[in-house]
């Protein structure tokens, strides 16, 4: 989420280093990642994050996230478009602007959105509005830090803050696979059981899944025997016939 801020709030100075020049041509490629950004957004609201799940998301994007950086920071590193400015982008240049572009694909339905759906769906109803308050000080926290210094890291660092930023995507991979167990499905009730020590998170998900089917079909069996339900897993409507 803070590598998109950094995107809107310093687009100038990351197109500038890539190779584009000239006010209205940064302002029109500006233009394209919002109106990129808004269509895959809708995309991931209506299928994305309920297809693929939000763990996935997450791991798919940062991977693909992080390739899209790398080869960024390794073209800035070989051509130097800034140190030879040109009137027209390069060849080299334009596969930079389509990996930047691909990079805000990878990125807008995985961690600009995902996380605050997980983050609503982990905690119980005691905490969450102290959870949601707390998550999103932070995020508003790191925007701040991160975009007063992108500037001064751009200036000392070069291409290295795009390594910078690939890395940190790469251990987000990390993070998500060995801590964040797959949320989608799983009820409230079960969130304690999810997230239990005992459960790894890559395989916590399928587990809670298989303890609620059999719990679910446990108290049909039971329901059945005590004729609350019938074997199509239907009510049955008990009726009392007064004698007269």
């Amino acid at each position: 989420m803070v590598a998109d801020y950094v995107v809107r709030a310093d687009s100038p100075t990351i197109f500038k280093s890539i190779g584009i020049t000239g006010t209205s041509t940064s302002l029109l490629t500006t233009g394209v990642f919002g109106v990129m950004k808004t269509v895959v957004t809708l995309f991931w609201l209506f299928i994305l994050i309920d297809k693929l799940g939000r763990r996935s998301l997450l791991m798919y994007g940062a991977i693909g996230g992080s390739v899209c950086m790398w080869y960024i920071g390794g073209y800035i590193a070989v051509a130097d478009p800034s140190a030879h400015p040109t009137k027209t982008l390069s060849s080299g240049g334009i596969s930079a602007m389509a990996f930047f572009y691909l990079w805000t694909i990878f990125y807008t339905p995985s961690w600009n959105g995902t996380p605050w759906v997980y983050n609503s769906e982990m905690h119980s109803q005691s905490v969450r509005p102290l959870a949601q308050a707390f998550a999103a000080s932070n995020n508003w926290f790191w925007n701040f830090i991160v975009a007063r210094f992108t500037p001064q890291m751009f200036d000392t660092m070069g291409f290295g803050v795009y390594m910078f930023f690939a890395s940190l995507m790469l251990l987000s991979v990390v993070f998500a696979y060995f801590f964040l167990p797959e949320t989608k499905g799983i009820p409230l009730e079960a969130m304690d059981r999810l997230f239990s020590r005992s459960l790894p998170a890559r395989t916590a998900h399928k587990t809670v899944l298989a303890e609620l089917r059999r719990d679910e079909e446990q108290f049909r069996r039971e329901s059945v025997d005590a004729g609350k339900f019938n074997e199509a897993g239907y009510m049955v409507e008990e009726r009392h016939v007064e004698k007269v």
